[in-house]
């Protein structure tokens, strides 16, 4: 399906935060049929699309909003509030259009130019071999999110260029030549739809080649005519590439303690005869998960500073104090699920409902490789005692 992205260069925040409302209703309302089926409904998708949140990060020299980071922080916050499947695909679609972003003018052209969605994967597993004009790509790779809706896919491999040095890129390839096989049978965030592809010999043009290395040096297109207002072109690439997990992990950890905060206060022990809420025991837990969470934000909201401030500062700030600061605040998040669940006890157990099924999808956010605090730890150790960690960030 292709749709013009022409229309929807003049959003505002106030648009898109009211389509971020309409898309977590709707993926609530459907969050047990996205269970049963792997995948987010086509109807969730298509409101993504009509309201503009697919559309937040193309750039304006390509007719899109070209929305500021905090613009899209907010708009993905609100739709984690309902449902964490919905809001990852609320994240990874706009998300991927800063892809094309760094490609040459004709590559630019032909994928805004088709308007689709765009799924990807980094994992270096494929293989490319070198041709005129390009790459035979082949390959199988996993946890390709929002696949199943998507026109491009971006797949991870290192070949040889053309000058015979092996380099990291990612070939982006029209949906249609490739095979998805549907394998998403997962704990949580069932509804991302995160399945395998596989191709065998895809030829891609160097016009559709994202070279990784590249883009994170010079963070420009290969070009001088580009949009210069663009926000990603100011920020560092992977770390910018990876804001939406910790601000999803706070959006889920929002609505966690909205629930165990409504469920504590009608709920009776027979045991003591009163309502939770008037427990010191509950009321220990409420400022107590409320305080981790306080933490959780302002580590968010200087996150997001350093991105914004990048450049100002010099560049300076390291790969891993961003990956140390996003995962510990996931990790944060997790936890404040984890005293929810066992404090509210048995009762929060029963499948579909709120505090079971954010439980679950936090946990599976937590797992994501860009996510994990054991790995942050150990990089950002490094960094501060001036080693390299070789952290992406």
């Amino acid at each position: 399906m292709t749709q013009s992205v022409k229309n929807y260069a003049s959003l505002t925040e106030e648009e898109l935060l009211e389509g971020a409302r309409r898309v977590g209703e709707l993926a609530e309302e459907k969050a047990q049929q996205a269970e049963e089926d792997a995948s987010v409904s086509p109807e969730v998708v298509e409101l993504m699309k009509e309201v503009g949140i697919t559309k937040m990060m193309i750039p304006k020299n390509q007719g899109g909003p070209g929305v500021e980071l905090k613009t899209f922080v907010k708009v993905l916050r609100k739709v984690s509030n309902y449902n964490l499947s919905a809001a990852w695909l609320s994240f990874l679609y706009p998300l991927h259009n800063m892809l094309p972003a760094y490609l040459p003018q004709e590559g630019q052209d032909e994928i805004y130019g088709q308007g689709g969605l765009i799924a990807d994967i980094f994992a270096a597993v494929g293989e490319g071999e070198r041709v005129e004009g390009g790459y035979l790509i082949s390959g199988k790779w996993s946890f390709v999110s929002g696949v199943n809706h998507a026109d491009w896919v971006g797949v991870g491999l290192k070949a040889d260029n053309e000058n015979g040095e092996n380099e990291f890129i990612l070939p982006i390839v029209p949906r249609k030549e490739l095979q998805v096989i549907e394998n998403w049978d997962t704990f949580g965030l069932r509804g991302s739809g995160s399945n395998q592809v596989v191709l065998e010999n895809v030829f891609v043009p160097d016009s559709r080649i994202f070279k990784v290395k590249e883009a994170e040096e010079t963070r420009r297109p290969p070009m001088e005519n580009y949009e210069k207002d663009y926000p990603f072109y100011h920020k560092p690439l992977f770390p910018t590439f990876y804001f939406g997990f910790p601000v999803m992990a706070v959006g889920a950890a929002e609505r966690m303690i909205a629930e165990f905060k409504k469920q504590t206060e009608k709920r009776y022990r027979l045991m003591d005869g009163i309502y939770e809420n008037e427990s010191p025991r509950s009321q220990r837990v409420m400022a107590e998960i409320s305080q981790d969470f306080m933490a959780a934000e302002a580590m968010l909201e200087k996150y997001i500073n350093l991105l914004e401030d990048y450049e100002k500062d010099g560049c300076k700030t390291q790969n891993g104090e961003f990956f140390a600061l996003r995962t510990k605040l996931i990790k944060l998040c997790v936890d404040i699920g984890m005293r929810i669940i066992l404090t509210l006890g048995g009762g929060a157990l029963y499948k579909g409902g709120p505090i079971e099924l954010f439980f679950r999808d936090l946990i599976s956010l937590a797992t994501h490789k860009t996510s994990l605090n054991e790995d942050a730890v150990a990089a950002y150790g490094q960094d501060l005692f001036g080693f390299d960690s070789g952290t992406r960030g």
